[in-house]
Order: structure tokens, then C-alpha cells, then sequence
């Protein structure tokens, strides 16, 4: 697994992953930065950093995701690899466990880079406009928890977005339905049953309802564990991709 999950990353160094895990988290920042020089009055650190973590659990990481996911899958669809591969002497759950595995690992560095790009976003406008410095304590522990709750609850969201991607040679399916996912997670933010819409289940992280947050982080993390699992062993007993 370890050997399978190496060559992934090497795959993935050379492929656009890396700039597309720069470039969602960089746009967040180059917003939060003019929004910054916008300003005429100084604001809590909460408002910019929070802002920019409801931009990313709303949209960025949602369409980030799919994007990553279809990249990721034709790097064997587009080749047609996939033969080759099923015909090494490997358990062939490895070869789709590993495209996981560094799946989640580019999101949970993106999840990482909003923080940093962002505080960084914050700071390069200051610079520019002291009297802009935010307000009140950089709470560093509880960006990282929110961030964190929203990686976890994003479980499910992935683990979809990856089983379409590996499941069919054209990227077309699963970028219709991350793309659908996302529009009605937008136009029914405010509404209950948006709780079980995967694709809204990491911007509840940000509700203030006990409830919503907690339901949305229960079935996007158990959820995605189960939905990973069938992906894995359905993806493992198919002949043909």
C-alpha cells in the first residue's frame, strides 16, 4: 500500500494538482486582501477569517473536489492505464484506496492554505493601510477546529465525488453532479433538509444551530467512511473501466 501510495504522490506532483491546490485557497486570499483595502474601518480578526472559511466550505472546496477528483481519475481514464494497473500483483483495492489517500491529503492541505493565505491576505493589506489592523485576538485553536470540522465533514462529499470519477472514463458525470451538488447547496443554504446535501454539509459547520452543525458532521464523516468503503470494494470487483 505504502509503494502504491508513493508512485500516486509522484503521479500527482506532476500533474495540475498542485496548482489547482494553490490557486482555489490563493483566490479566497486575493478577495480577502482587496476586501481588506475596501474597508474604511478596522475589523475583529473573526470577520476575516471566518469569512474566508464560509467562502471555501461554500463554494471553493465543493467545486475544488471535483475538479481534484476528475483529475485525478483521468490520469488512468484519459491513457487507458487502468488495464496495466489491474494487471500488477497488487491487492487492487490498494490502487484506488491510494488515489484516496492523496486525494484527502491535497484537500486537508488546501483546508490548511485557506488559514495561512488568508492571515497572510490580512497582513499584506494592512501593511498598506495600518489603520486597518484588525480588532481583537487571532484565534488561532479555533480556525484550525472550524477548518478541521469542515475537512471531516467534507468525508462524504469526497468520498462520492471520487467513486463517480473512478467509476466512468468521461469526466462528465462527475462534474455534473459536483456542479449541481454545489448550485443547490447555494440557492438552499437557509433551507432544513440542506443538512443531508453532502455538498452543504461542511459550510453547516458554520451554523449556529447545535443541531444543524453536529447532524451535518455526524453523517458527512460516518457517511463518507461507509461511502468510501462500498467505492473501494465496488470499484475493486468491476472487470472493466
Amino acid at each position: 500500500m505504502l509503494r502504491v501510495l508513493t508512485v500516486e504522490l509522484r503521479k500527482l506532483n506532476r500533474s495540475l494538482a498542485a496548482a489547482l491546490a494553490v490557486a482555489a485557497p490563493g483566490l479566497i486570499a486575493v478577495f480577502t486582501f482587496f476586501n481588506v483595502l475596501r474597508g474604511k474601518a478596522p475589523q475583529p480578526w473573526d470577520m476575516w477569517m471566518i469569512g474566508s472559511l464560509g467562502i471555501w466550505a461554500f463554494f471553493m472546496l465543493p467545486m475544488s473536489v471535483t475538479a481534484l477528483t476528475a483529475l485525478v481519475a483521468q490520469m488512468e481514464h484519459s491513457p487507458r492505464s487502468w488495464d496495466h494497473l489491474r494487471a500488477l500483483p497488487l491487492r487492487r483495492w490498494t490502487l484506488y484506496a491510494a488515489k484516496a489517500v492523496s486525494v484527502f491529503l491535497v484537500v486537508a492541505l488546501m483546508s490548511v492554505a485557506v488559514l495561512v493565505l488568508s492571515w497572510t491576505a490580512v497582513r499584506l493589506a494592512v501593511a498598506l493601510k495600518p489603520q486597518l489592523d484588525p480588532t481583537g485576538v487571532f484565534e488561532t485553536r479555533t480556525y484550525l477546529e472550524t477548518v478541521g470540522r469542515m475537512y471531516l465533514a467534507a468525508v462524504l462529499l469526497i468520498a462520492v465525488q471520487l467513486w463517480l470519477a473512478l467509476r466512468f472514463s468521461s469526466f462528465v458525470p462527475g462534474l455534473v453532479v459536483g456542479i449541481g451538488g454545489t448550485f443547490f447547496a447555494v440557492v438552499a443554504t437557509s433551507a432544513r433538509i440542506g443538512v443531508f446535501l453532502p455538498w452543504q454539509m461542511p459550510v453547516n459547520m458554520l451554523a449556529s444551530d447545535g443541531w444543524r452543525m453536529h447532524t451535518a458532521l455526524g453523517l458527512g464523516l460516518g457517511g463518507g467512511l461507509l461511502a468510501l468503503t462500498l467505492a473501494l470494494w465496488h470499484l475493486s470487483r468491476r472487470e472493466v473501466l
